[in-house]
């Protein structure tokens, strides 16, 4: 049996029973189940209806995302994270960019990175290489001024962690952001690249090896042999190119708010909903959110 998942944005609504019901109908499914009134529901059909794209491109023209997934095994014991443009709105990089002056140049690079159109450690490299002579100290303001976190987040993860769960934010940025987001948000454990500075002053350079694409992949096999879990059990989230392979090798890969080249390769796409979308996916109902 699969799960076809129907969900919009919390803050918004919006998710009618007729559009629920119509697409159940069409679809000969079972029971529908409402996670959240207005917010979010399931059903279960026997077979992937082979006019699930075509259909889910009608539904985002009204604002509702749609997953299909197989019933069995959609609950996952580990959260593997991406954090910028993910579990916050920026991209932390392009804050630090903005202050040193080469914001737009800095951000047109990132944007072409994570679609996948450069190579993401060597954008990495050139992109870090402008930020030198910035004072370190800009890290605690970008924080404090310019770091927003997507809803649902702390939801997403106590929830998860409160059934037993773990949670590891893995990105291909810098550990002076991602040790504070991890620790806001509740997050066991992260990792990412390390910038390097001398006197007080960023360097222009990041310590290798640098944590790109295929370290993302090994952080989930590390961490789920370390958990001694599968890879089916978890699932990732992420928006970008270098997400990818994190994506592909966990048992659920959620593109959210993804680069259209990166959603188009994944069969998860939330592209309305926030982070609570990855709790409706696995069968959570709003009761069971901690």
């Amino acid at each position: 049996m699969f799960v076809v998942t129907l969900l919009v944005n919390p803050a918004f609504g919006g998710l009618d029973r007729a559009t629920v019901e119509s697409l159940r109908d069409a679809w000969g499914g079972g029971r529908a189940d409402w996670l959240n009134p207005g917010i979010a529901a399931e059903f279960t059909v026997p077979e992937v209806p082979s006019n699930r794209w075509e259909v889910w491109q009608g539904l985002q023209g009204i604002g509702v995302d749609m997953a299909v997934q197989p019933e069995a095994g959609r609950r996952k014991r580990m959260l593997l994270a991406d954090m910028d443009s993910t579990m916050i709105g920026q991209e932390c990089i392009d804050e630090l960019a903005d202050l040193a002056g080469v914001g737009a140049h800095v951000a047109a690079i990132t944007a072409r990175a994570m679609n996948g159109e450069l190579d993401f450690e060597a954008a990495l490299i050139e992109r870090v290489g402008l930020l030198a002579g910035l004072p370190e100290t800009v890290i605690a303001q970008v924080l404090a001024e310019r770091i927003s976190y997507t809803s649902g987040g702390r939801d997403l993860i106590a929830t998860m962690k409160a059934h037993g769960g773990h949670a590891a934010l893995v990105s291909g940025g810098f550990t002076a952001f991602t040790a504070a987001v991890a620790a806001h948000l509740g997050f066991d454990e992260h990792r990412a690249n390390t910038l390097l500075a001398e006197g007080g002053r960023l360097t222009g350079q990041v310590a290798r090896p640098i944590l790109g694409r295929q370290a993302k992949v090994d952080a989930l096999e590390e961490i789920a042999a370390r958990l001694g879990i599968a890879a089916a059990d978890v699932i990732a989230v992420g928006d970008g190119a270098n997400d990818l392979g994190m994506l592909h090798r966990a048992g659920a890969g959620v593109a959210l708010h993804a680069k259209p080249a990166v959603a188009a390769q994944c069969d998860l796409r939330v592209n309305h909903g926030d982070l609570t979308a990855l709790l409706y996916l696995q069968g959570y109902a709003v009761g069971d959110f901690v």
